[in-house]
């Protein structure tokens, strides 16, 4: 059957098997990758506010 210009052609099986196991590895990247670098940031952050807020050694 002829293919139209402005349609999408419907995806294949193996199409939507690679589009599920691509969304999977970005869900892995996220638990390996963005959490701990946010973590990291944050952590840098308390310690920065803390030093920043103590009070100093009265002399």
């Amino acid at each position: 059957m002829r293919q139209l210009k402005g349609k999408a052609k419907k995806e294949s099986w193996k199409d939507k098997k690679e589009r599920k196991q691509a969304m999977q590895e970005a869900r892995e990247q996220i638990a390996t990758v963005v959490m701990p670098t946010l973590a990291v940031l944050v952590l840098i952050i308390i310690l920065f506010v803390y030093v920043a807020t103590r009070p100093g050694a009265i002399e």
